[in-house]
C-alpha cells in the first residue's frame, strides 16, 4: 500500500513539474516587479509636475491654457488607482495607458512653450527640473521596456502547449502590454518636400 501511494505521489509530482504550474508563479512575479518600476517611474515624473509647473507659470503666466493642461492631466493620471489589479484588468490598463500619454503630451507642449522665454529657459531652477523629467522620462522607456518582456514571457507561457491546459484550469490569462497610441499613423512613411522647383 504504501509504494502505491509513493507511485502515485510520484506521478503527481512530475505531472505537476510539466504542468507549467511555477513557470506562472516566476512569470507574475516578474510582471509585477516590471509593472511596480514602471508605476515608480510615473510617479516620480508626477511628482516633479507641481515644481515645474510653478517655475513656468512665473515667467510664463499668461500661457494659462497650457499651464492648467498639465495640471489637469497630472490630476487625470493621479485619479487612477494603479493598483497591481491593474494590469489584469485590459481596460483599467487603456485607461492607465492614455492618462499617461496625456501627461505626456501636456509636458510636451509646456515644453514647447518655455523655448519663447530665454529668461525661464535661463533659470537654474527650470534647467535642472528639465533635466530631472529628461531622466525621468527615460527611466520610464526602460522600465516599460522591462514591463513588456515580462509580459512577453508570462503571455508565451500562457498560449503554449502544455502550459495552456494549466492556464485553462488556473484561470491564468495573458496580461495588457503597451501599446503604439497610433500605429497606423506611424506606420505611414513621412512625406518629404525640400520645396525644389
Amino acid at each position: 500500500m504504501r509504494v502505491k501511494v509513493l507511485a502515485v505521489f510520484a506521478l503527481v509530482v512530475s505531472l505537476l513539474s510539466g504542468c507549467g504550474y511555477n513557470t506562472f508563479q516566476t512569470g507574475d512575479e516578474a510582471v509585477k516587479a516590471a509593472w511596480s518600476e514602471v508605476l515608480n517611474q510615473y510617479q516620480r515624473r508626477a511628482d516633479l509636475v507641481p515644481n515645474l509647473v510653478n517655475t513656468v507659470k512665473g515667467y510664463a503666466s499668461h500661457e494659462k491654457d497650457v499651464l492648467t493642461q498639465v495640471t489637469q492631466a497630472r490630476a487625470q493620471v493621479g485619479s487612477i488607482q494603479a493598483t497591481p489589479e491593474l494590469i489584469n484588468n485590459p481596460e483599467a490598463f487603456a485607461k492607465f495607458q492614455q492618462a499617461q500619454a496625456g501627461l505626456s503630451s501636456a509636458l510636451s507642449r509646456l515644453l514647447v512653450v518655455s523655448e519663447n522665454y530665454p529668461q525661464l529657459k535661463a533659470d537654474a531652477s527650470f534647467r535642472d527640473l528639465q533635466a530631472q523629467l529628461e531622466g525621468t522620462e527615460n527611466r520610464i522607456t526602460v522600465a516599460r521596456n522591462r514591463y513588456i518582456k515580462a509580459v512577453e514571457g508570462y503571455n508565451v507561457s500562457v498560449r503554449t502547449f502544455p502550459n495552456n491546459l494549466t492556464a485553462m484550469v488556473f484561470g491564468y490569462q495573458v496580461k495588457p502590454n503597451f501599446t503604439v497610441e497610433n500605429e497606423k499613423a506611424i506606420s505611414a512613411a513621412p512625406k518629404v518636400d525640400f520645396g525644389g522647383k
